[in-house]
């Protein structure tokens, strides 16, 4: 999950990307797709921009960490693929996610 209207991979979810390391370190055939999500504050062109920021920030870290870069992809969505109801601050905050899709 991020914060509201920022990019940067929260200190509680380093976890789950060195999770996601571990993975692609044992599956060295596995491609994967970031996808990035936002919650509906702000204006569908700016969550893009952002969701797309959050996705690639995850391949970054992911880069970082020795994945080949040719595993990976990144793609943002917006505000477009909502998992929750944004009427609320607990909803709001599911939204913002990336996802992982096998490729």
């Amino acid at each position: 999950t991020f914060d509201s209207g920022k990019a940067a991979i929260r200190p509680e979810s380093q976890p789950l990307v060195s999770e996601i390391h571990r993975l692609l370190k044992g599956s060295a055939g596995l491609r994967i797709r970031v996808e990035g999500h936002t919650d509906d504050t702000g204006t569908p062109a700016g969550n893009r921009k952002l969701s797309e920021a959050r996705a690639q920030a995850v391949v970054d870290a992911l880069k970082g960490m020795g994945v080949d870069a040719a595993r990976l992809a990144a793609k943002g969505w917006g505000q477009e693929k909502p998992i929750a109801d944004n009427r609320t601050e607990e909803g709001r905050a599911k939204n913002r996610r990336v996802e992982l899709v096998k490729q």
